[in-house]
């Protein structure tokens, strides 16, 4: 007796098998054409087939696809230098992914503090409702007990504290704390996000503590907030920073972002990755942040974004026994359900409009930030029609 199908059961696959995507649309075998604010979990940042990216990707494809890095590698060295130039860091590690770039933010921190006489200060205090990959140590780290289970004892080093609760993470520090990490927009967690001033109260304790300070920006960073990484609307600075999904545009990437003093523990030898960094991934992040960082693109998302925002409201107000509040920020945007979120995604893919879902009965919109206002209000209208027939279903 053989299964029915080849692949690991691990996911429950809505019976949609999409064949090409043109922008915002993807197109099924069948030629059903789906309004895509899902953008493949906010990997898709730049929609699909972007036709500068798919030229970087063929032009490289043709010189050089992998070496390993045991050599120099330019177009790491260059992609390194840009996101230096256009954030906090000093240093980038290159991965394939954004559990592998919070592998690296993890090993990272811990390195410093033994580098520096502690090894005992391993322990990091991370926040309840986060989501940080699904590796051993990063589900330790999101410390979700649906995550944990059967995978035998949880990777020890972390400590979880309530969302946004100062007083648990004041009395979660000790002498083993070497970090603090969070996502400043929980994805996973229901699009919840954390006060400025709550962020500016975190480094602070971070500085007083002699504590590195980890922002988790796989989901939240690369363009989705309408800064170029969310931390940047705050002022509040990181230690280290992870990130993925949108920087690959689709192509599987990520990077560890740190501080020269932050990274000074990662010396030869202390971490490695046989493809991270590969010349295929590096042209593709190149050509992310060419169109990323032109003039006027990221005024557009807030642009596009507030008109999200006011057809949300609009939907919100006249259907509120469907839609409870409008969450997130940028172009991550989070509708917490008064019904069963499931039936709301349900119902959106009845009328070809995809979206996520999140924890606390949220529905994700992470639609590719090339998004046009027109298209906005096409998804708006469909999301609309889904809710008013979710609606009229209940009333029966």
């Amino acid at each position: 007796m053989t299964d029915a199908t080849p692949l690991y059961e691990t996911y429950a696959r809505a019976p949609m098998r999409f064949e090409r995507g043109e922008g915002v649309w993807l197109i099924t075998e069948g030629g059903e054409r789906y309004l895509d604010f899902a953008a493949g979990v906010a990997v898709n940042s730049l929609g699909h087939g972007h036709p500068h990216l798919v030229e970087a990707l063929k032009a490289q494809a043709e010189k050089l696809w992998h070496t390993s890095n045991l050599y120099q590698s330019p177009g790491q060295e260059k992609l390194g230098a840009r996101l230096i130039d256009n954030t906090f860091a000093d240093k980038v590690f290159f991965t394939n992914s954004g559990a592998e770039a919070l592998e690296c933010a993890i090993k990272t921190a811990r390195r410093y503090h033994y580098a520096k006489g502690h090894p005992e200060k391993f322990h990091i205090v991370t926040f309840e409702g986060a989501f940080h990959g699904r590796t051993i140590a990063t589900i330790a780290a999101g410390g979700q007990q649906k995550y944990i289970d059967g995978f035998g004892p949880k990777a020890p080093g972390f400590d979880q504290v309530p969302f946004e609760d100062m007083d648990a993470l004041k009395a979660a520090i000790t002498d083993t704390t070497a970090a603090i990490l969070l996502e400043p927009v929980q994805g996973e967690g229901g699009l919840r996000a954390f006060s400025v001033d709550f962020l500016r109260a975190v480094r602070a304790l971070c500085d007083e503590n002699g504590l590195l300070l980890i922002l988790d920006e796989v989901q939240c960073g690369v363009g989705r907030t309408g800064t170029l990484f969310a931390y940047q609307h705050t002022g509040v600075t990181p230690d280290i920073m992870a990130v993925a999904k949108g920087i690959g545009g689709g192509f599987p990437m990520g990077a560890c972002l740190a501080t020269a003093e932050a990274a000074a523990g990662m010396v030869a030898g202390t971490h490695g990755s046989t493809y991270g960094g590969n010349p295929l991934a590096m042209a593709v992040g190149n050509a992310v942040l060419d169109v990323m960082l032109s003039e006027g693109f990221l005024q557009h998302v807030n642009d596009v974004a507030l008109v999200f925002r006011q057809g949300l409201a609009s939907i919100k107000d006249r259907f509120p026994g469907i839609i409870e509040d409008i969450r997130g920020e940028g172009l991550m945007i989070g509708i917490k359900a008064k019904v069963p979120a499931a039936d709301l995604l349900q119902a959106m893919r009845d009328e070809k409009l995809l979206s996520v879902m999140a924890g606390d009965n949220v529905i994700r919109l992470l639609p590719p930030l090339i998004t046009t206002a027109e298209e906005a209000r096409q998804g708006l209208a469909l999301l609309e029609t889904a809710v008013e027939k979710l609606e009229a279903s209940r009333l029966r």
